[in-house]
């Protein structure tokens, strides 16, 4: 123990809590059951639609950003996390999301020579230096979808089924309106960009500050922006579907003919226009019903650009990320409970040092059979473990003095209805098996799923490795 801090404790000086820093926050038990249940349905719908997981570095150089998502963004000028090295020079960045990595990573793997479209879903957290409110932290898990090698409005609605697949398994796809848009291709926003600059130059002190700047530098964001005044020049702004050329226009309604095909249900918002400049022609977003465009839960579109402009070549995709954090808070508010694995099925009591080795090694036989079972390993009192058997909400107890030790006997107690049996230890986990219902028994074995590949050479090893 530090000596300042000992004193202070002595002398009665209370010592200050430390708690999270402003905008992060700890996921708890209670908050990973959500967690795992979310990951558990993204992993089973990727895999059924061919998809594989990556998992890029959460130190990215800082201009996979810049250049990706966009130097006038938002999420570059004010959220990024950006730091040199000590040596100085390098400039690296906390990844704000998740696209801009995963395209670095196609590039860097080439695996724009592995058979396209290259189908790609992630878990991971992200950091930005956002304005914490009711759903946004600083530091947020995103689970997502890539898919990156084909331009067929086919994947723009697959991806978009993908994500509803996701939701309706977690219980809030009727929370949710899913709202779509075109953005054109990079000609059509040129234009576009240009007729919105007309539109808004004189009603400059109408909007907010923001704004003023985006007028400049990324004009596209004044359809996005939620004040007030700024959403009602927004209404009266010229529309992308005016703009967009007959190729894009094309693209766009074969995917709403796909969405009609496979009943998935949307609104056009000629409003979307999403935050990040990689978007082109498809964007969309799912919305919570309750709070509108106040509060999106998830979103993508298409970024046919780039991979090109990280330096790869010409390449089409399209993506889809969701928050995990918003997920959870809606499923909370829809009073959804998420399964939970984390139960005791047995408590081991035990008084004395013999009775604690015979504890251990049920507790082993227990735990192999996979019965869920906690033994206390200190010396406190029979009553305060049975005490500590109740808090846990353990149905069962198995009970050792020295005695039941001596007699090869042990204690099988009921904890709801108080009732107890003398059994003999070699019988006890067997008794406990009759017991306990078999859906509550994990028996999950990972060493049925490893297999040794002798086709593999030592140098290939290295390659991979490499």
């Amino acid at each position: 123990m530090d000596k300042s801090v000992g004193k202070a404790q002595k002398s009665g000086v209370k010592l200050e809590k430390f708690q999270t820093p402003r905008g992060v926050h700890d996921v708890l038990p209670d908050d990973h059951a959500y967690f795992t249940i979310i990951k558990k349905v993204v992993r089973h719908r990727a895999r059924q639609a061919g998809y594989r997981r990556i998992s890029t570095p959460v130190i990215e150089y800082k201009d996979v950003f810049v250049r990706g998502v966009g130097e006038s963004t938002d999420i570059v000028e004010k959220e990024l996390y950006s730091f040199s090295t000590k040596e100085g020079g390098d400039e690296y960045a906390l990844k704000p999301e998740g696209t801009a990595g995963i395209v670095r990573a196609y590039i860097q793997h080439g695996m724009g020579s592995l058979p396209q479209p290259v189908e790609l879903y992630y878990i991971e957290p992200h950091f930005r230096h956002d304005r914490p409110q009711k759903g946004r932290y600083r530091q947020f898990f995103q689970f997502g979808f890539e898919v990156l090698g084909e331009s067929d409005p086919g994947v723009d609605a697959q991806i978009i089924q993908l994500a509803h697949l996701v939701y309706s398994d977690l219980g809030i796809a009727d929370r949710l309106s899913l709202q779509i848009s075109t953005l054109g291709c990079s000609e059509c926003r040129e234009k576009f960009i240009n007729d919105l600059r007309d539109y808004y130059i004189g009603k400059e002190r109408n909007l907010c500050e923001d704004c003023v700047r985006r007028l400049q530098t990324n004009p596209l964001r004044l359809l996005d922006c939620k004040e007030e005044d700024c959403k009602i020049l927004a209404e009266n702004a010229p529309k992308f579907k005016s703009e967009i050329c007959d190729e894009c226009k094309d693209h766009h309604q074969k995917v709403l003919e796909l969405l009609d095909a496979i009943d998935i249900e949307y609104i056009e918002n000629d409003s979307l226009v999403r935050g990040l400049d990689y978007y082109n022609r498809t964007v969309f977003e799912f919305w919570d019903k309750a709070s509108g465009g106040s509060s999106s839960v998830g979103g993508g579109g298409r970024y046919d650009g780039l991979v090109e402009q990280l330096g790869g070549a010409a390449t089409p995709a399209c993506g889809f990320a969701a928050g995990m954090e918003r997920v959870v808070a809606l499923m909370r508010e829809e009073k959804l409970m998420a399964p939970d694995k984390d139960h005791i099925d047995v408590f081991v009591a035990q008084l004395g040092f013999e009775p604690k080795k015979v504890a251990l090694q049920l507790l082993t036989a227990l735990r192999s059979e996979g019965v869920h079972a906690l033994g206390a390993v200190g010396k406190a009192s029979m009553k305060a473990q049975l005490s500590k058997a109740d808090k846990f909400g353990a149905p069962f107890a198995l009970i050792l003095g020295e005695v039941e030790v001596r007699e090869g006997k042990v204690i099988l107690r009921d904890m709801k209805s108080g009732t107890q049996e003398v059994i003999p230890i070699g019988k006890a986990v067997a008794q406990i098996l009759k017991r306990i219902s078999k859906d509550r028994l994990d028996t999950y074995d990972p060493t049925k799923e490893l297999k040794k590949d002798n086709s593999v050479k030592p140098e290939d090893e290295l390659l991979i490795r490499d």
